[in-house]
């Protein structure tokens, strides 16, 4: 891991925790696994101001480019939940690949449980889209 932990922005933090309280209500065992896995990474991730983010960590509205070891490649967007739209590539962080990739850094290779198995990802490219994020709505 390029950075040694999970690198989160302050305000994307407060957001990302607000949904992951939310986790218990999810039906979804796979999701479930997710949450939980991205809440004990949380616990020792780097939480930093807007200025001080790195332009290669993945946050919320960054366009992944991600490839796995069995070779497929994939590339999209990470979106909040209610911007989700699989046909137009964007990914919700309340799923299995959105909870994986959020704070890692390009470059950076992870193992993640999937409804299909176990993947090991590494990520290839970030884009970054200047968007505000309002971490006062209402979930």
């Amino acid at each position: 891991m390029k950075y040694k932990n999970l690198i989160i922005e302050k305000k994307e933090f407060v957001l990302l925790k607000r949904y992951m309280n939310l986790s218990g209500y999810y039906k979804d065992v796979t999701l479930g696994k997710s949450v939980k896995k991205l809440l004990t990474e949380l616990e020792s991730a780097k939480i930093c101001d807007e200025v001080d983010m790195p332009k290669d960590v993945i946050r919320f509205n960054s366009t992944i480019t991600i490839r796995s070891e069995n070779g497929w490649t994939r590339k999209f967007q990470l979106v909040m939940p209610n911007d989700s739209d699989v046909k137009r590539d964007k990914v919700s962080i309340l799923t299995p690949m959105g909870a994986a990739v959020i704070g890692y850094a390009e470059g950076d290779t992870l193992i993640w449980e999937f409804p299909n198995g176990e993947q090991r990802l590494t990520i290839e490219k970030i884009e970054q889209e200047n968007k505000y994020i309002n971490v006062n709505m209402i979930l």
